[in-house]
């Protein structure tokens, strides 16, 4: 029996997936459960057509985020800091601190996405990764100045 897998099912396949099942397997576990449905010409088409608006929308969101990774890519990030004679700061830059600053200049960033290669000590300039989207990344330039 083929059947349309409307969840995923451990063992058996994914969401959207066409499989072959045995018939009691399909007709009375699957199907009441509410985790596939019989592949019919309609059901078939109704997964078609969820997918090419999934791929749309997927598209539309890799290329917004490749928009904003040139845009931030473009002017440094400046974040004033305590710091003492030597330029050592009072404590470090945080990934928190890089989002608020990215709020400030209008960027709506969560602080999971900064990714820092080691924590920032010292006033100088500095990049930080920025993951936008699961392809997408950007370089921001961090420069940490004395308060």
């Amino acid at each position: 029996m083929k059947v349309l897998l409307t969840q995923d099912v451990k063992k058996t396949g994914k969401k959207g997936e066409v499989v072959e099942v045995k018939e009691g397997y399909g007709r009375n576990f699957l199907i009441p459960n509410g985790l596939a449905v019989e592949a019919s010409g309609g059901a078939m088409k109704q997964v078609q057509e969820e997918k090419k608006t999934q791929e749309k929308r997927q598209a539309k969101e890799m290329e917004e985020a490749r928009q904003l990774a040139s845009r931030l890519e473009k002017e440094p990030i400046v974040i004033r800091h305590k710091a003492g004679n030597e330029g050592h700061l009072f404590g470090s830059v945080t990934s928190s601190e890089i989002a608020e600053a990215l709020k400030l200049k209008g960027f709506e960033v969560d602080k999971k996405k900064i990714v820092l290669e080691e924590p920032i000590r010292i006033v100088g300039s500095y990049s930080a990764k920025l993951k936008l989207h699961h392809e997408v990344a950007a370089m921001l330039t961090v420069e940490v100045r004395p308060a």
